[in-house]
């Protein structure tokens, strides 16, 4: 094996084009670590804000961005995915990236390389929101906002799985896709705003946050829990309580339960992951620059191999 590899690298802060394909030394594991031979790695929003200097991870330069990652374990040959070491960087835009066994998992064998790498960041995000924090159970009614995002779609497979009514919110045009999944009902919210025509949710997940957040108090019933994405917000934690609401917040980080029972999930094939486009890793500048523009349907992912 040589001692360097191709990364997408950053030199500083800045626009997608501060990303650059470089030759840089190949990572050494440590104790408890992995050599993953990179296939593909998964690109999330995450990861255009840390490129800009708001997001996470990033503490000195050059720095190789990534998180979402499949691949082959160096010294066993074993096929694996996960999201290491997150919020710390892990480096998965490269063709080797080292992460912590116990933060990986067994790629099922009937999934592709491409399909594992888009699954960790918002297979985690979603279980995570869905069941340590909302306490979902069978039966339940969930709204899930942004039905046809990245972990919104994921939201609606894990909520349907599980035995829920699921209600999701998406534009005209995914609503064919959002039912697909699994929801029994898509509500176009360009058209109409989703309080006024859904009432007695259990469980919102807000992808969106801010004014959208407020407003989906008003679809929960009486001791019904609002779990957002976007981070802690004090006017909504108060408007919640008035209500006898709950609100609770997703801070993802490397989770074993939440990774195998993703993995489960798309070994028995009840989790699909919808990827928008496949770009080789010289043009992860472009990755960025179409995630940064919104309205990806799934996911994206840069093939490495």
């Amino acid at each position: 094996m040589a001692d360097t590899m191709r990364a997408a690298v950053i030199d500083a802060f800045g626009p997608a084009e501060a990303l650059r394909i470089a030759e840089v030394p190949v990572p050494t594991p440590g104790e408890g670590e992995v050599l993953v031979r990179v296939h593909a790695a998964g690109v999330n929003a995450i990861d255009w804000f840390s490129r800009a200097g708001q997001g996470v991870g990033v503490r000195s330069f050059p720095a190789v961005l990534g998180w979402d990652v499949s691949g082959t374990a160096v010294d066993t040959g074993a096929e694996v995915f996960g999201m290491p070491r997150f919020p710390n960087l892990a480096g998965a835009y490269a063709e080797y990236v080292v992460a912590p066994a116990a933060e990986l998992a067994a790629k099922p064998a009937g999934v592709d390389h491409r399909a594992a790498a888009a699954a960790p960041m918002v297979g985690t995000t979603a279980w995570q929101t869905l069941f340590r924090h909302g306490g979902l159970v069978e039966g339940q009614r969930v709204l899930v906002h942004g039905a046809a995002g990245g972990v919104g779609h994921v939201a609606v497979q894990l909520a349907a799985d599980a035995g829920a009514d699921v209600v999701g919110t998406a534009s005209a045009h995914n609503h064919d896709f959002v039912a697909g999944l699994g929801a029994g009902r898509v509500v176009d919210y360009t058209a109409e705003r989703v309080e006024d025509v859904v009432r007695d949710i259990d469980l919102v997940v807000d992808t969106r946050g801010g004014p959208d957040a407020l407003r989906l108090l008003d679809v929960l019933r009486p001791g019904g829990v609002l779990v957002t994405l976007k981070g802690q917000d004090d006017a909504l934690d108060r408007a919640a309580a008035a209500r006898g609401l709950r609100t609770a917040y997703t801070y993802v980080s490397p989770d074993p339960e939440a990774l195998a029972a993703v993995a489960d999930l798309l070994a028995r094939g009840g989790l699909r992951i919808a990827i928008e486009d496949v770009l080789p890793l010289e043009r992860v500048a472009d990755a960025h620059r179409t995630g940064e523009r919104g309205h990806v349907r799934g996911r994206l992912v840069l093939d490495v191999s």
